[in-house]
């Protein structure tokens, strides 16, 4: 077995290309000083940041897209408070990341030194898990287990705190013996990804027994790679398949069996769809209060069969009457070969059926057209964004209007082209978030759809993606104001409109994308929508932002108002009379 004597630093580096990390995000200083160094010459890409936070939302976009770990790596203090939000916003939507922060010298910890804060407790509630390394020793280790952990079961961030002494090379604590042959040390963690056959073959009985089925699919799908089997399911027994925010694409949109995105944004058939079923089929999904609506309204005539890994959210929200833990891609595959093997029985589905083509037919996703003289319609610039692009083209987007838009109208037929903030919903996601998807597929076209309050907040990072030749494509929907705070004081607080207008001037957007090295366009009318997204599309030596100055009044329907059930689901004004 051979061995090397070397410093911590150089051993956390090559533990990190054992891994097989290509790419990390990150920002040095102080106490993380000693790891950049052998950065130098190691083989994994580093990009600079220009905010720690985009460090991690960078991280995030990369494992969003490729199903690997993201890896991000700042300093100690304001810096590891700064990938604070990252890390939430990855333990919400089970995100794989690994973040290392530095940390002051391990005689200074507990003293206050300068740039020094409890990392490990700040962030023990929004990890998977997190460890303070206290010898160089630990880790090749502990990076190991750090990566296992994140990868494994449900997957999610875990946080590596490095003091310096034991990275530093002219400190004797940093002196450790490399070896090749490392294991993990995990007594407590075994995640169980093997089903009951008793619960499968339950469930199954349920399913053959419906009338009013529904699959309820959630981002779980695709963390477990399971979009081919759900597929292989949904047409063995030709039940309909609702696709959560976080699921969108994991279940082709063109699909004859897709009924869309439910909850508070969803459309109208998802949404009374789940509402009206008799069994909830839910596929690595939590029943997020965003799904279901006051809870106790929720899906009221509906038996719940729950697959889901973390044994945490079975029965959290909705006991199930059958309850299947285990691998969700696992699960689904011992469903499908139950029923091949067995049948799907012959329960009369044929109402059912037409009772999902007729709300399909009376209820689309619509919006009123526009009237000349007026500003752009966002859902028109999602149209000729989602028209004027390759199908697989990935799109991350902010929080707030936009995104409901986008995830609308949006077709998503591809699994993983679909990146955004669902849980936490962290307003300035999706420029870092793009940038991160971009440097995993640089051969991939990646539009940010980002809002003006969104833009604001982390547009800084267009410097680091021009600067590190990362040509992604920036769609501002531009309406001048916190659009969906707007929406809810328009709604619910008689239009009395409190802090919630930006400007309609400041900044200008075409110049600050310029002064940032990209390509800044404006874009008023509609008939140069189209021909700005064709111009941006052939651009690929520097990133594009497209200002699109959109209407500030229009609302994102459907919506099901906070604290109401999902049976009172509003529709826009021109559909308030089409019979439910």
């Amino acid at each position: 077995m051979a061995t090397e004597e070397m410093d911590g630093g150089r051993a956390l580096i090559r533990a990190l290309e054992n891994e097989g990390v290509e790419v990390m995000f990150g920002l040095p200083g102080g106490a993380i000083l000693p790891v950049y160094d052998p950065i130098i010459d190691s083989s994994i890409r580093h990009i600079l940041v220009r905010h720690e936070q985009g460090a991690g939302h960078m991280a995030e976009g990369y494992a969003h897209a490729t199903g690997r770990p993201g890896v991000a790596m700042v300093t100690s203090g304001p810096a590891a408070t700064n990938i604070v939000t990252p890390l939430c916003d990855a333990y919400m939507d089970s995100v794989p990341m690994v973040v290392i922060t530095g940390q002051v010298p391990t005689g200074a910890i507990g003293t206050d030194a300068f740039q020094e804060c409890d990392t490990t407790g700040i962030t023990q509630s929004i990890t998977k898990h997190n460890f303070l390394v206290t010898e160089a020793q630990d880790i090749p280790r502990t990076i190991k287990e750090a990566f296992h952990i994140a990868t494994t079961g449900r997957p999610g961030p875990v946080l590596v705190d490095i003091p310096k002494d034991i990275v530093d090379p002219g400190n004797p604590r940093s002196a450790m013996t490399w070896t090749d042959d490392v294991t993990i040390d995990l007594p407590g963690y075994n995640p169980q990804t093997e089903v009951d056959p008793e619960a499968i073959r339950a469930a199954a009985e349920l399913i053959r027994a419906s009338e009013r089925p529904v699959l309820y699919v959630g981002g779980g799908i695709l963390k477990a790679r399971a979009a081919d089997a759900l597929r292989e399911l949904a047409e063995l027994t030709g039940i309909s398949v609702v696709t959560t925010l976080m699921a969108r694409g994991a279940f082709p949109d063109s699909h004859d069996l897709c009924l869309g995105m439910p909850g508070m944004h969803g459309n109208f058939t998802a949404v009374t769809a789940m509402q009206e079923s008799d069994l909830l089929i839910a596929l690595g999904a939590r029943f997020d209060d965003r799904v279901t609506g006051r809870l106790d309204g929720f899906a009221p005539d509906a038996k719940i069969i729950h697959a889901e890994i973390d044994p945490a959210e079975i029965g959290k929200v909705r006991p199930p009457d059958v309850a299947i833990q285990g691998d969700v891609r696992v699960a689904i595959e011992a469903l499908v070969a139950e029923f091949t093997a067995n049948g799907t029985g012959d329960a009369d589905r044929d109402a059912w059926r037409s009772k999902l083509s007729g709300w399909q037919e009376r209820f689309p996703l619509a919006y009123e057209p526009w009237v000349p003289g007026d500003p752009l319609k966002p859902q028109y610039v999602i149209e000729c964004l989602r028209d004027g692009t390759p199908d697989d083209t990935i799109v991350a987007s902010g929080v707030g209007q936009h995104q409901m838009w986008a995830s609308q109208y949006w077709k998503f037929d591809h699994p993983y082209t679909w990146i955004n903030s669902g849980g936490l919903g962290t307003m300035g996601f999706s420029i870092p978030a793009a940038i991160g998807a971009k440097v995993a597929f640089p051969d991939r076209m990646v539009w940010a759809v980002d809002g003006d309050g969104c833009f604001q907040m982390t547009a800084q990072e267009l410097v680091t993606a021009t600067v590190e030749n990362i040509p992604i494509k920036v769609a501002l929907l531009n309406n001048s104001y916190l659009g969906m705070v707007r929406q809810w004081q328009e709604m619910f607080y008689e239009e009395r409109y409190s802090e919630v207008f930006l400007s309609k001037d400041v900044p200008d957007y075409k110049m600050w994308a310029e002064s940032m090295g990209c390509v800044g366009i404006r874009v008023d009318d509609p008939e140069e929508v189209a021909p700005a997204i064709a111009r941006a599309n052939e651009i690929n030596d520097r990133p594009v932002v497209i200002d699109f100055r959109v209407a500030a009044a229009e609302k994102v329907y459907p919506m099901v108002p906070s604290g109401a059930t999902n049976s009172e689901l509003l529709v826009p004004p021109f559909q308030q009379d089409q019979p439910r």
